[in-house]
């Protein structure tokens, strides 16, 4: 420790280095959330339909995806998937494989998490609501989509936000493939300086801070929908 050096800590190395990944891990943070909650929503609904044969895949999908670690994943589709699959979007899927294949993999991933996470939003509204709903003539469409999951989305929003501070976490292991995340850049900077340390030190301070902060602005959220409701 004593021989570290604090002048590689400057906005230089951040500015050249660190914020390309910066702005990738927020962005793919913000992708796979969007993603994964709209996904993840169907899946919910799939499973709390009431029919097999929407239930059955849904389950099948969400259980197997939460049994496999996230690194397993993002190297399968990122390995397995052909390069015709990448022409597909053109000179951006040519030049940016490993960022499309962090996107898709993140959405898909995180839509099993979030997915069990609507279903528990959705199943602790009052049956009373629904039965409310079901009275003035309401679709069942009508029902999740003006009564149920506004109500469920103000309830299950703490942690959504804890599981989206999570999924920014994880974005660090898109470095397996090769994507230019945020510690990704803090590694480079170090390579380039000689001061692998320095940076692995900043990167953890980094994410530390970020993720300690989120937490405690998604803490002081939850006790003011505790106070609503």
């Amino acid at each position: 420790m004593m021989n570290l050096d604090l002048s590689f800590y400057n906005w230089d190395v951040i500015s050249s280095f660190v914020l390309k990944g910066f702005y990738f891990s927020v962005t793919l943070t913000v992708v796979a959330t969007i993603g994964g909650v709209i996904f993840g929503t169907l899946l919910a609904l799939m499973r709390l339909s009431g029919k097999k044969w929407l239930d059955a895949p849904a389950a099948l999908y969400v259980n197997g995806m939460r049994s496999i670690p996230l690194v397993m994943v993002i190297l399968w589709f990122f390995l397995l998937m052909p390069a015709t699959f990448y022409a597909m979007f053109g000179k951006v899927g040519v030049n940016y494989r490993s960022e499309i294949s962090a996107v898709i993999t993140f959405i898909a991933f995180e839509a099993a998490y979030f997915s069990e996470i609507m279903r528990a939003g959705i199943q602790s509204i009052p049956r009373g609501q629904v039965h409310a709903a079901q009275a003035v003539g309401m679709t069942y469409g009508q029902q999740m989509k003006l009564v149920i999951l506004p109500q469920a989305f103000r309830n299950m929003l703490p942690v959504l936000l804890t599981q989206t501070i999570i999924l920014f976490q994880d974005t660090s292991l898109v470095y397996a493939i090769g994507a230019y995340d945020l510690l990704k850049g803090f590694e480079t900077a170090g390579k380039n300086f000689g001061r692998p340390i320095e940076a692995y030190l900043l990167a953890a301070v980094v994410y530390f801070v970020l993720c300690y902060s989120l937490s405690y602005l998604v803490k002081r959220l939850h006790k003011k929908i505790a106070i609503i409701r």
